[in-house]
């Protein structure tokens, strides 16, 4: 008795996958980045991981308990105005290496020592490095006691980030998921520019209407991130690893959820309320 072709369908499907999760256990270490500075194994990321969870959750906010939160002005302009900067040398180094001539609908790794592949992979390392310096926005927020804005979304974002980064670097230092480095490092110029210039103050905090547009263009750059690795499923002879790719899309899926309820949360409800009392002013009126 013949299968059906949905019987088939699904054990072609099963038998791709479990090739593709045997071959993703079994892959070699990229010897390009292999002894590179904190990417040669997991164990210094997880305990930086671990001190700054601690840190952030329990040991910041009980030191804090009973003191004055600190300034930290210059510390904040110093601290953004390096991200900008970081951030503009990374979208610039993804760009000349690798979006700027990619194939964006399916883009193998090369793992080979030519001085552009290269350049790739030193490129996913600095950006590796730029998500470990930013585990530093949260322990600027606990010790200026902006403990609101420690949320769910923000820990989770802030710790998931460095370890998949390091996964990138140990074994695919270039290629098709390197599309959110490129988008998140243009991202990143723009909101820590808006952080430099909220740091300065009063004088100029009060020309920063435009946060709100900051957590669209973040959901924009997940959208654009899912869409990007998501389509490679429909690329039979495409030899970028698909689990990999389906990781990121569901990462990608993942934090569109978040950041969308964190909008609509943080800025419809605003609006929602400033309309109401809007109404109750021009009543009373």
């Amino acid at each position: 008795m013949s299968s059906s072709p949905s019987s088939s369908l699904f054990k072609n499907a099963t038998r791709v996958i479990t090739e593709e999760f045997v071959t993703l256990l079994t892959a070699p270490r990229d010897v390009r980045t292999q002894d590179w500075f904190l990417a040669e194994s997991f164990g210094p990321l997880l305990a930086i991981l671990g001190v700054y969870l601690f840190f952030c959750i329990y040991g910041g906010p009980r030191y804090m308990r009973n003191r004055k939160p600190f300034e930290l002005k210059n510390t904040l302009l110093i601290y953004n105005a390096v991200q900008v900067a970081l951030s503009c040398v990374l979208f610039y180094e993804f760009y000349v290496s690798g979006w700027g001539h990619y194939n964006y609908r399916c883009q193998p790794i090369s793992y080979d020592t030519d001085p552009n592949s290269m350049r790739m992979a030193r490129a996913v390392w600095l950006y590796y490095i730029a998500k470990i310096t930013e585990l530093l926005d949260t322990v600027f927020f606990v010790l200026r006691k902006r403990d609101r804005q420690i949320t769910f979304l923000h820990l989770y974002h802030h710790a998931s980030m460095p370890f998949v980064s390091l996964i990138g670097v140990q074994y695919y230092a270039g290629g098709h998921g390197t599309i959110v480095c490129f988008v998140n490092s243009f991202i990143h110029i723009v909101m820590y520019a808006y952080y430099l210039l909220a740091a300065m103050g009063p004088k100029v905090q009060k020309y920063l209407w435009w946060k709100k547009y900051i957590t669209m263009m973040q959901i924009v750059q997940f959208l654009i991130v899912f869409v990007h690795t998501f389509q490679v499923q429909f690329q039979p002879t495409c030899h970028y690893p698909k689990l990999i790719a389906i990781g990121l899309s569901l990462n990608a899926s993942l934090f569109i959820y978040l950041f969308s309820s964190f909008y609509i949360q943080s800025y419809k409800k605003d609006a929602v309320q400033n309309g109401v009392k809007k109404a109750v002013s021009q009543k009373q009126d």
